[in-house]
């Protein structure tokens, strides 16, 4: 049995699993117990992700983002889904290793993966385990929103598609709200931006997200592209293996007097609090409040995940790394707050 005696760090928890779930041969769910006195740090959004530190021999643990395929609206346990990949260390581990009683430690739900009005009308689109946080939103948006719901679903063949009784019992309870259509590469091929546009024809006027490999994104992307669909109203989960340990908070190096001195400010909105904060150049916007004792939303501080981005509302920063924000992004404003660095003397920006 896997026990962990106590968190690594002051944002993780340790979680003990009350169930794991074989969704197919290759992937399964890790249902979590939540104690009482954590519900409120792990309450979540659909689509938002859980981080997992998986223990190993080589490197002491690795950290790997998993997303909750659970809804806050139908679900009393938040589940995650893990599906293995070649040579994928953590998602073998998590499959071959963890069993009920199990404990793992976990950081508190992340990311911006989420639906900003729940009655829209969505257009989902899904490729293999990248089902797990569009099932999130599916599953939410027909508990508590109004619309409509259309789901394009791509999988190897009928035997690698995760929660497949479970999309049949909600097309079943809901036939006026969703419809789920299954693109089976052992039958029509990969899906080609032809195929996707005509599927997505009928749902141009929808809200569309999308989570799977690049390549299938980025042929979604060109589909709705050629369809008129705004690119403000598609959004993408993308996910990259954490390089660093999210789950120990590293000080941020010292100033010199000079570059104090020459320090920026910033007016910092969270959680309906604001903040008013001396920024150094060479720090980044986390840095500073995560110094200050402020719980800023994080996980990697790599630039990899999008749990820490925000709205600049004035002034101008510098990003390191911006890869995982779509050109459209940055041009309305969003940030991520690990890699900025003020440009300058004062900024407002809004969590």
């Amino acid at each position: 049995m896997t026990t962990v005696e106590v968190p690594h760090g002051s944002r993780s928890a340790v979680l003990r699993v009350a169930a794991v779930i074989n969704e197919t041969a290759d992937a399964c769910s890790l249902v979590f117990d939540v104690p009482e006195e954590l519900r409120e740090r792990f309450t979540y959004q659909p689509g938002q992700f859980l981080t997992l530190r998986i223990p190993s021999e080589l490197t002491g643990s690795v950290a790997r983002c998993y997303s909750l395929a659970s809804s806050p609206h139908t679900d009393d346990r938040p589940k995650v889904t893990v599906k293995r990949t070649a040579d994928g260390y953590a998602s073998n581990w998590v499959c071959d290793n963890v069993k009920a009683g199990d404990e793992l430690e976990v950081l508190p739900p992340s990311g911006v993966f989420t639906p900003k009005d729940i009655d829209e009308d969505l257009l989902l689109f899904a490729a293999g385990s990248g089902i797990t946080p569009v099932m999130s939103i599916l599953k939410s948006a027909l508990a508590r929103g109004s619309g409509r719901v259309v789901l394009v679903y791509a999988n190897r063949d009928v035997e690698s598609v995760i929660f497949a009784n479970e999309l049949r019992e909600l097309g079943d309870k809901h036939p006026q709200r969703l419809i789920v259509v299954h693109w089976l590469e052992t039958l029509q091929g990969l899906p080609s931006v032809a195929g996707l546009a005509a599927l997505a024809a009928p749902y141009t006027g929808h809200r569309a997200y999308m989570c799977g490999p690049k390549a299938f994104m980025d042929r979604v992307h060109d589909a709705l592209a050629q369809l008129g669909v705004p690119r403000n109203r598609t959004h993408a989960e993308v996910f990259n293996s954490l390089a660093g340990d999210p789950f120990s908070v590293t000080a941020p190096a010292e100033v010199s007097e000079a570059e104090a001195a020459d320090a920026a400010t910033v007016e910092v909105e969270l959680d309906g609090e604001v903040h008013n904060l001396s920024w150094p150049r060479s720090q980044t916007l986390v840095d500073i409040m995560l110094a200050k004792g402020i719980d800023v939303p994080y996980s990697c501080q790599e630039g990899e995940c999008g749990s820490c981005a925000c709205t600049v509302l004035e002034g101008k920063v510098d990003m390191d790394s911006s890869d995982i924000l779509d050109p459209e992004d940055i041009e309305a404003g969003y940030i991520l707050g690990c890699q900025a660095h003020p440009v300058t003397d004062h900024l407002k920006i809004q969590f």
